[in-house]
């Protein structure tokens, strides 16, 4: 029996109007479903906070505990108008925040939180969110039942706070637990390690939670339905008039959205490209024939006669810069910067190196730990450690990227007829995709230029 996957974001639940649009969207598919839930807005950031201040204050629960409640029976009556079905579905939202209430009870006891309580505490925010779309769903007529994914048996490779679905072991179990049921609820976000640990599946991992489970029960698609129009050619705070972009390859989403693009999380095409799955986007607000996505994501996707399909950027990166002289050609020492990073958790996003400097592109979050880390290691070879925060990255994305003589030539021109200085370039680290490193100041201005000149 063939699935197709649909993913709802959390502010697709909260007013009569969303249900019911989301209603109306499973009626449109004569195949079943299984259907991946986000938390609310809010809510997971919400947590994150209470389990920093728990562990040394109790009194931080209670307040906690009310605002959530209170957030979910605000939805019920406004999505019911019934007092007594307001109050049979509270119940339930109840029931199941009685046992967070005890993890933040336990966290607050020890004055710790250990890896797996941290992550089941934030998984929260989607298992309340799969419940009371369950029970919506189930009140309107639509006979949907909930599996949370220890019941699905979406098995992780254990690592907590970012772990990847073993689907190895998955596959079988999630297939079995989904047979014969016309329309499936799972909360996203999370899985399960083999002894039954809640594992999250990184920030905003719901995306690649739909993209886990279509790849485990062979899905026709993944539907995200978000509160956008689909991929565009550019931001619209920055270009005139960004065109819709229609057809993109894996690569292509998966390099636009880690460099910027918000609409997918970057992980999410893992899943899929080796199956084949392909991702189709739709507006919820204005879907109407699910045969005309408004951006489908697939393996061949062509080759735009100008190659560069769309300009995103971030501002979410700095550059932590190891100067020496002959640094670049030293072995070993961005092997140990690496290995302290991660040892301490840091992500590097990017390296560009040369024959006197190391750039190594980080979040702006860990620029400051990440430089106290490599001043701790003493290198003699590092004579100098800069941190710039003031850039921001600009991504050039299209297929065939790497086959355009002159692309390049063509980008400095264009800039730099605009008075902007280009800091760094990288060509090469993708296939699909050529990063310029800009001031912050000039980053508008830029991502005007590229557009411009190759997105016309």
């Amino acid at each position: 029996m063939s699935y197709h996957v649909l993913k709802f974001g959390g502010s697709n639940l909260k007013k009569r109007d969303d249900i019911l649009r989301i209603i109306e969207v499973i009626g449109k598919y004569d195949t079943p479903l299984v259907i991946v839930v986000s938390a609310f807005y809010g809510v997971t950031d919400m947590l994150i906070e209470a389990l920093d201040r728990v562990k040394t204050d109790e009194s931080a629960i209670a307040p906690l505990m009310d605002k959530l409640l209170s957030m979910k029976r605000e939805t019920l009556e406004n999505v019911l108008g019934d007092d007594e079905a307001v109050e049979t579905l509270y119940a339930g939202i109840v029931a199941r925040t009685a046992k967070l209430r005890q993890y933040l009870q336990g966290v607050s006891f020890f004055g710790d939180t250990p890896d797996f309580i941290s992550d089941t505490v934030l998984s929260y925010g989607e298992r309340l969110s799969s419940l009371m779309l369950t029970s919506l769903l189930r009140h309107f007529g639509v006979e949907a039942v909930e599996l949370i994914p220890e019941a699905l048996g979406l098995i992780t490779d254990g690592e907590y706070g970012n772990a990847s679905v073993d689907f190895s072991r998955a596959k079988p179990q999630v297939k079995a637990a989904i047979k014969g049921k016309r329309i499936v609820i799972v909360p996203g976000f999370y899985g399960v390690s083999q002894e039954g640990k809640t594992t999250l599946l990184g920030r905003g991992g719901s995306d690649y939670s739909a993209a886990a489970i279509a790849r485990c029960i062979d899905a026709e698609s993944l539907d995200l339905f978000k509160d956008v129009d689909g991929f565009l050619t550019g931001d619209p705070r920055f270009v005139d008039a960004p065109r819709r972009i229609e057809k993109l390859s894996y690569m292509e989403s998966a390099e636009l959205s880690y460099f910027g693009a918000k609409i997918l999380h970057p992980r999410t095409v893992e899943p899929l490209r080796e199956a084949g799955i392909p991702i189709r986007i739709y507006n919820i607000a204005t879907v109407e024939d699910l045969s005309r996505p408004l951006t489908t994501i697939q393996k061949a996707s062509g080759i735009h006669d100008d190659v560069i399909k769309s300009v995103t950027f971030s501002d979410d990166i700095g550059i932590l810069k190891l100067k020496g002289a002959g640094i670049g050609n030293k072995p070993g020492i961005l092997s140990k910067v690496s290995s302290a990073l991660d040892h301490a958790g840091i992500n590097i996003k990017s390296v560009i190196t040369s024959q006197t400097t190391i750039n190594i592109l980080i979040e702006t979050a860990y620029l400051a730990s990440s430089s106290q880390l490599v001043r701790d290691l003493e290198l003699h070879a590092v004579s100098e450690i800069i941190v710039e925060k003031d850039i921001s990255v600009i991504a050039a994305v299209g297929n065939g990227i790497m086959e355009k003589v002159g692309l390049a030539g063509r980008i400095f021109t264009a800039v730099s007829q605009k008075g902007i200085n280009i800091e760094i370039i990288s060509v090469g680290a993708s296939p699909v995709a050529a990063y310029f490193i800009v001031k912050r100041s000039d980053r508008a201005a830029t991502i005007r230029a590229i557009h411009d000149e190759y997105v016309k």
